[in-house]
């Protein structure tokens, strides 16, 4: 499985770090397809395949298929993937506002880039990308592609960005209010439409993120998972409140995502 089933995570130059978390890079070349879980990042993800078809299933069991490219976010819960064999696919992690200020817009379901832009631009980028033998050249022809198209951020998105999951911050989002001397509801409608969700849901989900961190930390080690200094750790009220997050996101009780953590893909949000 190991000589068939490629999978890498390649971070991207200095100057591009504030649009991208990373780039993903998968292929099948083995015989039998590979099924993985995608963890929820609360990031806009656009999905290049260069293989055979891919396809995704949601949690509400509607399947979608991918040949070409395709944009998928924010990701807010789980979905299913599967690389038939000959699949290769290379995913662009879009950080924080940083899709915003590509598209103009944050939020979107699962469409193809060039419904948003009403031109066959991905199309043909998909088309240039293909003649491309290796991942390293694509992605450095990507990031020449997309860099005279971001607009600057803004001075209300850089501080949103700069406050959005501070867990010792009680409200950020009335602390930026008063600085920016708008109304709560104003800046909480600029947050949904520049970033795709509220402070109030990737605080949460957050918080679900660290305690994924401390159960594979744990594996890591080989120790007994310890639920409660998890809970304890995360800030969670309880136990079923943990797990409910755990059935939110994943639609797995804790004790069934350590049993089948080697087949989730976790990506680092913004």
């Amino acid at each position: 499985m190991d000589e068939q089933y490629t999978s890498e995570r390649i971070t991207v130059p200095p100057a591009f770090e504030e649009l991208f978390t990373y780039l993903y890079h998968a292929a099948n070349a083995g015989p039998e397809p590979i099924e993985k879980t995608f963890v929820p990042s609360f990031q806009t993800i656009l999905v290049f395949s260069f293989g055979t078809t891919v396809s995704l299933t949601t949690a509400q069991q509607n399947t979608l298929t991918c040949n070409t490219c395709m944009v998928i976010g924010p990701v807010k819960q789980s979905f299913f993937y599967t690389l038939p064999p000959g699949a290769d696919i290379l995913v662009a992690n879009f950080k924080e506002d940083a899709f915003y200020r590509f598209f103009g817009q944050a939020i979107v379901l699962a469409v193809h880039p060039d419904e948003l832009l009403k031109e066959n631009c991905f199309t043909e980028l998909w088309q240039t990308l293909k003649n491309i033998p290796d991942t390293a050249s694509r992605i450095q022809y990507i990031l020449q592609f997309c860099e005279p198209y971001i607009k600057e951020r803004n001075l209300l998105s850089e501080r949103l960005a700069a406050l959005t999951g501070n867990n010792d911050l009680l409200n950020p989002v009335k602390i930026i209010a008063r600085e920016t001397q708008q109304s709560e509801r104003a800046v909480q409608m600029k947050q949904k439409a520049q970033f795709g969700y509220s402070v109030k849901e990737i605080t949460r989900y957050q918080r679900f993120l660290k305690a994924i961190h401390l159960v594979q930390q744990q594996l890591v080690q080989g120790q007994k998972i310890d639920w409660f200094e998890i809970i304890h750790d995360c800030g969670y009220y309880d136990q079923s409140q943990l797990i409910h997050d755990f059935k939110h996101y994943l639609h797995l009780s804790p004790t069934r995502f350590v049993q089948f953590q080697q087949d989730i893909c976790i990506a680092t949000p913004g």
